[in-house]
């Protein structure tokens, strides 16, 4: 496995310098910070990447006000509460997309929050504070705990609301197995495990977020 600084090396030099490469990273937003977003705006984005998965994304972009107006601000409480007449309605309502089981999964990932809430005083709280050390077991309980928040969905929803960490997309996969640290995309424990000891070298070595890195791991490839 190569040196941060290789990699580094490599992305600048498909990217036009070390300014250029510098000026397409993102960085994370400070934890105290996103400590105080409001639960419904997780609940929102959780829904806006479940719907987007798998769908043309444009076409959720274009509909989002009627997604906000549909589900009443993503209100956790309200959502949390759907009962079978509201999806019913739901299930009608031509400002969304009308899909059943990602339609549930904004319930289900209400029920989520209001959990996470009750164990850490926010959700917010739970997801800023994560240790970034462990981000694997934060997308772990995204997969297990909450609906249709596995694979890379959970991963995306957190890289947009801005909290630090790294999706292991087709680009930085492809990094990954030519630095021998996996030999296909990881969807095992195991698997993850090893990206996260190798997100903790390369951070560890740079000083960089774990953002960072994953940005420019992937554009040492795409």
């Amino acid at each position: 496995m190569r040196n941060f600084e290789d990699i580094y090396a490599i992305a600048a030099d498909r990217k036009g310098g070390p300014e250029a490469l510098e000026a397409l990273l993102e960085r994370p937003v400070p934890a105290e910070e996103l400590a105080r977003v409001p639960d419904d705006r997780w609940l929102a984005r959780f829904a806006e990447m479940i719907f987007k998965s798998g769908f043309n994304w444009k076409v959720i972009d274009a509909k989002w006000d009627g997604f906000e107006a549909a589900f009443h601000g993503f209100d956790v409480g309200r959502c949390a509460m759907m009962d079978g007449d509201w999806l019913d309605d739901l299930l009608q309502d031509t400002r969304i997309v009308r899909h059943g089981a990602k339609i549930q999964s904004v319930r289900d990932n209400a029920v989520l929050l209001q959990d996470l809430a009750a164990e850490h005083g926010s959700a917010a709280a739970c997801f800023a504070h994560w240790p970034s050390e462990d981000y694997v077991g934060l997308l772990e309980l995204l997969k297990t705990r909450g609906n249709r928040l596995g694979g890379n969905t959970g991963a995306y929803a957190l890289r947009f609301m801005g909290r630090d960490g790294f999706i292991p997309s087709r680009d930085v996969v492809a990094r990954l197995v030519a630095e021998g640290v996996v030999d296909k995309a990881p969807t095992s424990k195991g698997a993850m495990g090893k990206v996260q000891a190798a997100f903790d070298t390369w951070r560890a070595e740079s000083g960089r977020s774990l953002t960072e890195i994953s940005r420019v791991l992937a554009m040492s490839v795409g």
